[in-house]
């Protein structure tokens, strides 16, 4: 299941199965979760506007809507639903990268590592779903993403990868072109791989959109990775 740059339920061999707004709403909250929950739980939450009933039945026409050949994929009881056993979610595995990439210390896998690793780091979650739940989701990944890229960035650069590590720095700058962290990492690629001349030209950019955008200068902590190149 694919949640990251849009909802996609793959059958596998690349064919995609079309499913409605509300039963996907259904398995990408169950997705989110990643646990059994109490039909209440799930009622409530993807309609809560409306009555106790009315939800209820709501989920019912839900999950009634999921196409036949992946209803395997929901495992239901009287009270509880969830996900089945095997059913694969990238944004699951993109959130075990991040989390790997910022746990100081921990055992990197070599994909997490690999140009695959800055795509899925670099989409969204659910684009253009407004749903509050889905709200807090997305938010809440924004974060997480924005602070592995740039881990990912410096472990790149750290193994001299250096055209890895700059693409990985900038995904983290185009996902948030105002966030100075982001603009920090990719100035110290620039100078860990010698491109001084990059390094003032990315300095230069942030400090001009910064001062259009907020009236804002950068922080002494980001002139101070430039200061000695600006010298006479």
């Amino acid at each position: 299941m694919g949640l990251l740059g849009g909802f996609q339920l793959s059958l596998g061999q690349g064919l995609l199965a079309p499913v409605s707004g509300a039963s996907q709403r259904l398995l990408a909250f169950l997705a989110l979760r990643q646990r059994p929950l109490s039909r209440t739980l799930v009622a409530e939450t993807l309609w809560p506007d409306t009555s106790d009933a009315r939800a209820h039945a709501s989920l019912r026409s839900a999950l009634a809507r999921v196409p036949e050949p992946v209803r395997h994929a929901i495992v239901t009881t009287f009270s509880g639903i969830g996900l089945a056993d095997g059913v694969e979610v990238d944004f699951e595995h993109a959130r075990a990268t991040a989390h790997r990439l910022l746990l100081q210390g921990a055992q990197l896998e070599p994909a997490d590592l690999d140009q695959a690793a800055i795509a899925s780091l670099s989409a969204d979650l659910l684009p253009d779903w407004y749903d509050d739940w889905a709200v807090i989701e997305t938010e809440e990944w924004r974060q997480l993403r924005l602070h592995a890229l740039e881990a990912l960035a410096v472990h790149l650069a750290v193994a001299g990868r250096f055209g890895d590590a700059v693409a990985a720095a900038v995904a983290a700058v185009r996902a948030e072109p105002l966030r100075e962290s982001a603009h920090a990492t990719l100035i110290r690629v620039h100078l860990a791989e010698g491109n001084q001349s990059e390094a003032l030209r990315a300095f230069a950019l942030y400090r001009e959109f910064l001062s259009s955008e907020l009236g804002l200068e950068p922080t002494p902590r980001l002139y101070g990775l430039v200061d000695d190149l600006q010298r006479p």
